[in-house]
């Protein structure tokens, strides 16, 4: 009889548009082939999109198990919808590594906290937490001054620059400076990196995270696993969220709709959020959009249920008028 060994587990974090998805993406990728890999994904918007980037076709036959936890912080609300997601996952993959994707604009305290409990004490290995900053947001206030950008920083164990092929020469050093003036930590490892690709040999040492257990679930206070929402008549829905300074909007739309690309790529660049990310049955084939810094990038996957967009802004009032622009993006 084999011995159960506790699931080496991994948080990656990072504030939005950092490139957080596209490192798991890559991590992936070098996952051994014996070796089946959990990934549990929380999105600040209500409506999930991380999901669909991640899952891709025979993912599951590859080894790759896909959970999402949409609507904000997974562990607001005593970490319930944290902790039934997590359970299904383990239960369902028995992963040999779990990595967990808290939103950019969520509390990995709180998630750390989770998963150092004694509940998870015998099940977790809580290995080094990796956060991925852009150094150029050193220079932006309303980054140094969020309570989420800073912790962050202040909980990891391995600090990746990404993006760093678009630094200016100052950038990195006034990153290095910000660091050394913030943190207490003196243990953190350091790498520059481009385009999400770290490495996985970062993700070995042991966690250095110390912090307060997690109040344990009752009975009393469990609550279902939320689910995506039974699309109307009409064929689609828009959900909407707040928090952290933040509102997201999103939209579901039936399997059926087909939009236009060339439409699409036109609208979304010219929209000035703060961040997008979305996936979309087109005419061109399913297509995975996302924005930051103000630049869209565009992806083909290879599959989709339906087609789902979220924006986030620091103001609600940037997508008025956008649920009828992706209306008139439908192929006739």
């Amino acid at each position: 009889m084999s011995t159960f060994k506790a699931i080496p587990t991994n948080v990656i974090t990072g504030f939005l548009g950092v490139g957080k998805t596209t490192a798991i993406l890559n991590l992936l990728k070098q996952k051994p082939d014996d070796e089946r890999w959990a990934v549990l994904v929380n999105e600040f918007g209500e409506v999930g999109i991380d999901g669909s980037l991640l899952h891709g076709k025979d993912r599951v036959e590859q080894g790759i198990y896909i959970k999402e936890v949409p609507g904000g912080c997974m562990c607001c609300a005593a970490g319930l919808s944290m902790h039934i997601a997590l359970n299904m996952l383990i239960a369902h993959a028995k992963p040999h590594r779990l990595i967990i994707e808290p939103t950019g604009l969520g509390h990995p305290k709180e998630v750390l906290d989770i998963l150092s409990s004694e509940h998870y004490r015998s099940i977790i290995d809580l290995r080094a937490t990796v956060t991925l900053v852009d150094a150029r947001k050193i220079q932006i206030e309303r980054y140094t001054t969020h309570p989420s950008f800073n912790q962050q920083l202040e909980v990891a164990d391995v600090i990746v620059a990404n993006k760093s092929d678009q630094y200016q020469p100052n950038d990195f050093p006034a990153l290095l400076e910000y660091i050394e003036n913030k943190n207490s930590k003196t243990d953190q490892s350091l790498y520059q990196t481009s385009m999400g690709e770290i490495q996985q040999q970062w993700l070995i040492p042991s966690s250095s995270y110390v912090g307060n257990n997690h109040p344990p679930l009752t009975k009393e206070t469990e609550q279902p696993f939320k689910s995506d929402p039974v699309l109307p008549s009409c064929g689609y829905v828009s959900i909407t969220n707040k928090g952290e300074g933040f509102y997201s909007q999103g939209w579901i739309f039936k399997n059926t709709f087909t939009f236009n690309r060339n439409n699409l790529q036109t609208l979304l660049t010219g929209l000035n959020v703060e961040r997008i990310k979305a996936v979309f049955i087109t005419d061109q084939g399913i297509i995975a959009y996302n924005k930051a810094d103000s630049v869209l990038t565009e992806i083909e996957v290879d599959e989709t249920f339906d087609s789902r967009i979220e924006c986030i802004d620091l103001v609600d009032s940037a997508f008025e008028n956008l649920q009828q622009e992706l209306l008139h993006c439908l192929n006739s």
